[in-house]
């Protein structure tokens, strides 16, 4: 598997996989992305259904990471990182939810971080080093969690997660705080964008570069992206289990949308062959893609802060490999490149109280089903889409994180108690551990290096 720079039209200057695993941003600022996606094989689409979760991640996995990583070796690592189900929920006969939290820490981010864990620690054991790799997470909510758990105790890596003071949900800011060993939590007086900012000005700063060895496990990490993939494919294969499956049926996906690295994980499967005809970028407030997908500008502004709080982002990181999966050689001038994503990709975006309408009429609807807000902004835009085409479709929503996770919002809007996990019951008694520093890469900086 080879990667270009994002910013390199030319594509003159490609790296390996585990080049881009542990480096994670190239020197020009831009993000890595596949030179080229082979399609799976008609036979794996048609036996689908009769694959497992793992089976069928290591059929995708293989396909683009062959050439750097043993199979047997691949295997091992899929069947440690994607060792949880991801359940199908039917709402009706054209509306599904496919659960993606049901990791350690309830959030749909907790595969990608596990499997990126395991394979940095594989390579790391391929060619040991007595130095260490320090990985920078900035985190809305959910991200930073799971990385914890994830790259815990994995031998030769240390963890600084930065996340947003007073912007995630109580819940949240346990699971980043009080992991300890070789994870640390930073306290940023500021939003996400300052701690997305932050993490990428210490990627390129030089002198910093040349005293620590720095990676990230955000979403800027294509290995984080490899991974998410592996739900679309997996949704697919339940749909065709429950149903008395119609290939012309048209498949949707509506995607609960901030930094924009779950919706280039569907772009991946659909690049490799998989029967996605539209997704759905569903937002809150923070609708700079929507806006963009409307109009053909893209403004980033400061983020706003809402319910749905893993979503709010003013500046997606992703928003240029969403362009790169459309781009064409030589490159599309900016009317065209617009024309090119708007025929696979909508925008939708919603407001706080629309959002918890929607978990209400859901909850009444469904038999008691429960979403969390960012999965009732992903039910909206499925909603709204299916209602404007009306066409038969297929539409899957992707459940990001477990209700329980906000539980303030969702029981108060439900008018129920919502049963907390004894995973999350536990962390809440937690002492929180952080440290609070300034929005700026030399707080950061001075810290990093005292540490």
């Amino acid at each position: 598997m080879h990667l270009y720079s994002t910013n390199d039209q030319q594509r003159s200057n490609k790296v390996s996989f585990q080049e881009a695993l542990f480096n994670s941003l190239p020197e020009d600022k831009g993000l890595y992305m596949p030179e080229y996606f082979p399609e799976l094989k008609d036979s794996f689409f048609e036996n689908i259904e009769n694959l497992t979760f793992q089976e069928i991640a290591f059929e995708v996995a293989d396909a683009l990471l062959n050439e750097e990583i043993p199979a047997v070796k691949l295997r091992d690592i899929i069947d440690d990182a994607v060792n949880f189900p991801a359940p199908l929920a039917k709402l009706d006969d054209e509306k599904f939810v496919l659960e993606l939290f049901h990791g350690p820490t309830l959030a749909f981010k907790d595969f990608g971080a596990r499997f990126m864990a395991r394979t940095m620690s594989w390579f790391l054991q391929e060619s040991p080093s007595d130095e260490e790799i320090h990985i920078l997470v900035a985190t809305s909510g959910d991200t930073g969690g799971a990385v914890a758990q994830g790259f815990l105790n994995v031998a030769g890596i240390k963890v600084t997660l930065l996340y947003p003071k007073g912007k995630v949900s109580e819940l949240q800011e346990k699971q980043l705080t009080t992991v300890g060993n070789n994870v640390e939590a930073l306290e940023v007086e500021g939003t996400f964008d300052d701690c997305q900012r932050m993490v990428k000005e210490a990627f390129l700063d030089k002198d910093l570069r040349a005293r620590l060895k720095l990676s990230s496990a955000n979403s800027i990490n294509i290995s984080r992206l490899i991974p998410q993939s592996f739900y679309y494919f997996n949704a697919y294969a339940q749909l065709k289990r429950q149903l008395s499956f119609d290939a012309n049926k048209k498949l949707v996906f509506a995607v609960p949308s901030g930094n924009f690295g779950n919706l280039c994980g569907g772009l991946i499967a659909k690049r490799l062959g998989l029967p996605i005809q539209h997704i759905v970028a569903s937002t809150n407030v923070n609708d700079i893609v929507p806006k963009y997908l409307e109009g053909g500008a893209f403004e980033p502004k400061p983020s706003l802060q809402t319910l749905s709080n893993a979503m709010d982002v003013g500046n997606p990181s992703n928003f240029a490999r969403l362009q790169a999966f459309y781009q064409t050689r030589p490159a599309a001038s900016e009317t065209e490149l617009l024309n090119n994503i708007q025929q696979d990709i909508s925008g939708a975006r919603y407001t706080d109280k629309q959002t918890t309408e929607a978990i209400k009429e859901v909850f009444d609807k469904y038999y008691g089903y429960t979403m969390c807000p960012h999965t009732a902004v992903g039910y909206l835009g499925l909603k709204d889409y299916q209602a404007q085409q009306k066409e038969d479709s297929y539409g899957v929503i992707l459940a990001t994180a477990h209700p329980a996770k906000f539980v303030d919002t969702v029981e108060d809007t439900i008018g129920e108690s919502v049963k907390m996990p004894e995973s999350l019951q536990a962390i809440m008694q937690s002492e929180k551990n952080a440290t609070l520093i300034p929005a700026d890469l030399e707080a950061l900086k001075s810290h990093l290096l005292k540490g």
